[in-house]
């Protein structure tokens, strides 16, 4: 079968899946005394089915998959879904032009979070269930969530959903391929309802806690309220996304065997150095917030500006995006370490986008045995951590990717620039976009959104969110090969 019509079934079978989950935001609107939602997202999913149906049923399976093809079928079900996903915000329009629902659509699917409503809360909840739907399949990836729904051969689910993700991401799994896939949808979803759980019981509503706990453990940071998580000024709740966001954020194969340990997953949570490191990170950019904003007095007590500080940070760190304050008004040295913490980012193999820390502890330890051989040629010592070696050809490799990283932020911060915004808010928001972090400073700030910038920036800041989510080289090869053919 050729590349062509195997991206196409699997984008049928993509598009099929978010059929079901259209028609879940449906039954949200009906219960919601058949909101205004209703039939826009009735509309849209007879659409997605109809499309879906045609995709599958002209053409046949296939069984097995050349790495070629596989990321043919990544990128295409990747952009298909972010297409097709837009249509109930077309439909029900208001502040939603086509490009408006386009950004929307891919923030959510990327769990950028980034948002172009002003009034979110006008919005009604079957749409919003939507919006924040598409963070949450977005967190476990389009193509892995395909691969269990659908009915194929094993080792072909297990193909697709490593090619979905970075080698680096599955380096701490050490089972059978084909049950990778099932064990992270096992922790997602685990993870999901008891958060869910708990911020009911600090306060929430079904609604607002489902929808919340599934924008945090997707990275995402939707929320049902204009200004985010701040509306219900509650510490519990707080505390309770501070632990789903962080979670989120670790490898999700350290979290199963955690809790289901097994001869062939001997690491977890407890004995793992790249944990340590990342909580670490996020312990000290923490009291380096506290310390500054004390200092500045830009709050008046450490008890609350260490608890603006770890929410912040956690919320960035994580590229969640939630916000409890107008981080705006912090000092320059506080929106400093947000930065460097929406570049590193959480680890490997969870929902957390950026660089990873894997990748920067990788690139530091490896530079370091690079300038040891400049005085001793003949002598290179493997770099390892947690039982994972890397080749000096590997850590090439992941510096290789870092600066690849850099200079895309590079040209998006130039980008932004010349198009109008001061240099701060062009560059976070390129940070931001390639990270899928969300909020920026400036007018993209923790308590602002994208409404402000032009059609050509929406559509090129859509660009940077799939860039960052797929890890920039599916969408290169894609379109390397396309061009190359021609």
């Amino acid at each position: 079968m050729s590349i062509f019509k195997i991206t196409v079934r699997f984008i049928g079978f993509t598009l099929i899946s978010l059929f079901l989950l259209m028609m879940l935001s449906v039954l949200v609107a009906f219960l919601n005394h058949r909101d205004s939602s209703l039939f826009p997202l009735l509309i849209s999913a007879g659409i997605t089915l109809a499309a879906g149906l045609v995709g599958v049923l002209l053409t046949k399976a296939e069984q097995k998959i050349e790495v070629k093809s596989g990321f043919f079928i990544v990128t295409g079900c990747w952009f298909a879904a972010c297409l097709f996903g837009s249509l109930p915000f077309v439909f029900y329009g208001h502040e939603f032009s086509y490009v408006n629902a386009l950004f929307e659509s891919v923030s959510g699917f990327t769990t950028t979070g980034a948002s172009i409503l002003n009034d979110i809360e006008a919005v009604p909840k079957g749409l919003l269930f939507w919006r924040i739907a598409t963070s949450w399949i977005g967190g476990i990836g389009v193509v892995s969530l395909v691969s269990i729904l659908i009915s194929t051969h094993n080792d072909m689910k297990s193909q697709l959903a490593c090619m979905e993700l970075s080698s680096i991401a599955k380096e701490y799994y050490r089972g059978r391929r084909k049950q990778f896939i099932y064990r992270i949808m096992a922790v997602y979803v685990g993870l999901t309802l008891a958060s869910t759980l708990g911020l009911h019981l600090a306060g929430m509503t079904w609604f607002d806690a489902s929808t919340h706990a599934m924008s945090a453990c997707s990275t995402c940071g939707f929320s049902t309220k204009n200004i985010s998580v701040a509306a219900f000024d509650n510490l519990t709740m707080e505390i309770i996304l501070i632990v789903s966001m962080l979670l989120a954020s670790i490898n999700f194969s350290l979290i199963f065997s955690t809790f289901w340990p097994s001869g062939s997953n001997r690491k977890n949570l407890f004995n793992t150095k790249i944990v340590r490191v990342f909580l670490g990170f996020v312990l000290f950019g923490t009291l380096f917030l506290t310390v500054d904003l004390l200092t500045t007095k830009t709050y008046s007590s450490f008890g609350e500006a260490f608890r603006v500080a770890a929410f912040q940070m956690c919320s960035i760190t994580t590229t969640t995006g939630f916000a409890t304050t107008d981080t705006n008004v912090w000092p320059a040295f506080t929106k400093a370490i947000l930065i460097v913490g929406g570049m590193v980012c959480g680890c490997s193999g969870s929902t957390s986008g950026g660089i990873k820390i894997d990748r920067v502890w990788f690139a530091l330890r490896g530079n370091t045995e690079m300038i040891k051989t400049l005085s001793h040629p003949n002598k290179y010592d493997y770099v390892r951590m947690d039982g994972n070696t890397k080749t000096e050809e590997e850590v090439t490799s992941v510096i290789s990717f870092i600066m690849l990283y850099v200079f895309i932020v590079s040209l998006g911060t130039v980008v932004y620039s010349l198009s109008g915004m001061d240099f701060q808010t062009g560059m976070s928001a390129s940070i931001a976009c390639v990270g899928n972090v969300g909020p920026g400073f400036g007018v993209i700030g923790s308590m602002g959104n994208y409404a402000g910038l032009s059609d050509f920036l929406k559509v090129f800041s859509v660009v940077l969110m799939l860039l960052g989510r797929l890890e920039i080289y599916p969408i290169l090869i894609v379109f390397g090969s396309i061009f190359s053919r021609r």
